[in-house]
């Protein structure tokens, strides 16, 4: 039985390296180049488009979560089954006239969904200082374009909204403990790499945008 199996297999190979060269010789050397490298093309662009596909249909599943969360309150739902982060609020940049949902936590594989709220710090809207990160290359690249003066509006899970007004923006060391520390002031503190165009990700230095409230919660 294993004999005749070896013998098989032998034959199937000696079929497919028949196959092969009889493809070279009916495309020729160059032609074989040509439809090589089109293949590669059309694999590299069927993979661009999954990769598309799957970050389009994730922000579809996140913003169903919030606005099941903002219907029941709290965060309860989850944008899918295995994900370990929820949404918690909603930030829009008046003048730039974005909006895009916040998660919970800030490791790497909730910022890789969308702007992610530090554990510790207060709830996006709430009472104190309130740390929200994101990706520089995707849903942080518009804090480059945000300046002092500007508003930023916080959706908070009960349907109320507060506006802050931004102060400023600074470079500090990632290590800097006054990114999270409380100074007794409502206030929203965004935080993502710099500089803008690095070509490493990470870094040692943070580009820290801070809005101050300008009401009560």
């Amino acid at each position: 039985m294993i004999q005749s199996t070896r013998l098989w297999l032998l034959d199937r190979s000696i079929d497919l390296r028949h196959a092969w060269l009889a493809v070279r010789r009916r495309l020729g050397a160059p032609r074989l180049l040509v439809a090589a490298l089109v293949a590669a093309g059309l694999w590299q662009v069927g993979t661009g488009l999954t990769l598309y596909a799957k970050a389009w249909l994730a922000q579809v599943l996140i913003e169903q979560a919030w606005q099941h969360n903002r219907e029941q309150g709290r965060a309860s739902a989850r944008p899918w089954a295995w994900a370990d982060t929820t949404a918690v609020a909603r930030i829009t940049f008046v003048e730039q006239a974005r909006s895009m949902v916040v998660l919970e936590g800030d490791a790497g594989r909730v910022l890789a969904f969308g702007p992610g709220h530090r554990n510790g710090t207060a709830l996006p809207g709430g009472a104190g200082n309130s740390v929200v990160s994101g990706h520089r290359d995707t849903h942080f690249r518009i804090l480059e374009r945000v300046s002092a003066g500007q508003r930023i509006v916080v959706e908070l899970l009960d349907g109320r909204s507060r506006t802050y007004r931004v102060s400023g923006a600074r470079v500090v060391d990632a290590r800097d403990l006054g990114i999270v520390a409380d100074r007794g002031r409502d206030e929203l503190t965004l935080v993502t790499c710099w500089p803008f165009d690095a070509v490493a990700p990470g870094g040692p230095l943070r580009y820290v945008v801070s809005a101050l409230a300008e009401d009560r919660p």
